[in-house]
């Protein structure tokens, strides 16, 4: 059986300061799903502890902004501070499965999601939310954080939400499903150690 080499320090810690925005996340793909959250937004830190649970990514976001506006700075520049410490933790990609994907049910909600660490930023989202907001989350702002990350830690994603009619389950399957599929995507694979997984030579 051949042994997977020894995955290195997948860390990374990233600040990233606005007019609108002060952002610290830090991330270990190798972690246990362990999280510590402070955006502001009670349903948005909901979410991201979903996509470290089901990652099994060690996830922290300490986020202030604009919230007398409304959410949509912070939760976009989460996205974008997330992706720019993904990207720097993921490393060269050599030996990685590249591609996950994953579907995730909630109840009566359905959601599949397919990742590529590409190295060229491309989103399909295709969730139609039932209502407006969730609490006091406007659900145009899941598509934000996804945008922003996507854009920072170039990779492919497509989101599709199969089925579903309460929107706090549709969101719920996407992000852990999103989850699910990253990791799937950054693990190691036995078969191609040390080698990258693209017939270009880069990613």
């Amino acid at each position: 059986m051949v042994t997977p080499p020894q995955t290195a320090n997948r860390v990374a810690e990233v600040r990233r300061d606005t007019l609108e925005t002060q952002i610290r996340v830090r991330i270990d793909l190798d972690g246990t799903g362990v999280s510590s959250l402070s955006t502001g937004i009670g349903f948005f830190d909901h979410m991201l502890d979903q996509v470290a649970r089901h990652g099994l990514f060690d996830i922290e976001v300490e986020a202030r902004g604009d919230l007398h506006i409304d959410g949509h700075h912070t939760v976009e520049d989460v996205g974008i501070t997330l992706g720019q410490a993904f990207a720097k933790a993921v490393g060269d990609k050599k030996g990685l499965r590249r591609y996950g994907h994953a579907y995730v049910p909630l109840d009566e909600a359905l959601s599949r999601v397919v990742v590529d660490l590409s190295g060229r930023p491309g989103l399909e989202f295709g969730v139609e939310f039932t209502r407006a907001m969730i609490g006091g989350f406007d659900v145009d702002l899941a598509y934000e954080f996804f945008q922003g990350f996507v854009n920072h830690a170039g990779i492919t994603l497509h989101i599709d939400n199969l089925k579903g009619r309460n929107a706090h389950h549709q969101a719920e399957t996407a992000f852990k499903a999103f989850g699910r599929a990253l990791r799937m995507a950054v693990e190691q694979d036995p078969r191609s150690a040390g080698t990258m997984p693209s017939t270009k030579g880069v990613l």
